[in-house]
């Protein structure tokens, strides 16, 4: 995967969005499986006339099944001749060719050394819950959980102080053969909105497979009071898979955010994300 374009192709980077409801994840899979990367491929081979040409994504982070992305980024190379055709263009066409629950917001050439995946600082996700008791506004339902029992965020924050910094994940990771879970957590608070709906902010360098939705059924065993605020961080100690620890399910998260560095540290950075992560985990979160 190199971080230049092949002579006589340039670099795009495409800001996405998506819901995630009825995809099966980001990344194409075999059996004909929808996913987000494949309608987009599509469309491009249909807006480019590419006929039997797939012009292939590189993504900043593969999302799970059911996960949603307000600020997905991704890149690919095209032909010089095919850029030059659609630039100007290429945003409106792949608007009227996405199905309705994916969207591309920004097209444009993307700085020299740039790799929508190696180049990025952190990924900034959002996880949802609410614990009304009444249960989730029926116009919310496919983004915000319903826990069904009373949460004590402050408590939850208290824990959540404890998981911060560079450690193994092992505990919160669905293992992958060759694949580190060593991470940076860089944030994670929980704060809880007017409407009632406490939102998890979890950022971090990357992300390893079920790592945000583990670290958030960890939080609710927290808030609703079934264990105490230094309960995760003892399993996190541990560097094994804990049974209490449940995978919440994946309509609560959404990516809102990928970070990049200066134009002129993106080679630095690409060459530091490869050394880390290799080989890199397969899914998030």
């Amino acid at each position: 995967m190199s971080d230049e374009a092949a002579p006589g192709h340039v670099r795009i980077r495409m800001d996405v969005s998506y819901d995630g409801s009825e995809f099966s994840g980001w990344a194409k899979q075999a059996g004909g499986r929808r996913t987000v990367q494949g309608e987009i491929e599509d469309a491009l081979r249909t807006v480019t006339r590419a006929r039997d040409i797939t012009y292939e994504l590189t993504v900043a982070g593969r999302t799970d099944a059911g996960v949603h992305a307000r600020g997905q980024v991704t890149h690919v190379d095209l032909p010089v001749e095919v850029w030059g055709e659609q630039r100007g263009k290429l945003l409106k066409r792949l608007a009227g060719r996405l199905p309705r629950d994916v969207r591309v917001w920004a097209v444009r050439e993307a700085p020299s050394g740039f790799n929508a995946r190696f180049s990025a600082v952190w990924r900034r996700y959002a996880y949802r819950v609410t614990d009304n008791p009444g249960g989730v506004d029926p116009l919310l339902r496919g983004h915000v959980l319903w826990h069904d029992w009373p949460l004590d965020v402050d408590a939850m924050n208290e824990a959540a102080q404890r998981l911060l910094g560079e450690h193994d994940f092992a505990a919160y990771c669905k293992k992958r053969e060759g694949a580190t879970t060593i991470r940076t957590l860089q944030e994670l608070r929980l704060e809880r909105g007017s409407d009632g709906i406490v939102t998890a902010t979890v950022r971090a360098d990357a992300f390893c497979h079920n790592m945000v939705r583990s670290l958030i059924g960890a939080l609710l065993f927290v808030g609703d009071g079934h264990r105490g605020p230094e309960w995760p961080g003892k399993v996190l100690a541990a560097g094994v898979r804990d049974s209490a620890v449940h995978v919440v399910k994946p309509h609560g998260l959404t990516l809102e955010e990928v970070g990049y560095p200066a134009d002129a540290l993106l080679a630095a950075r690409n060459k530091e994300a490869r050394n880390r992560r290799t080989p890199p985990g397969a899914g998030c979160c």
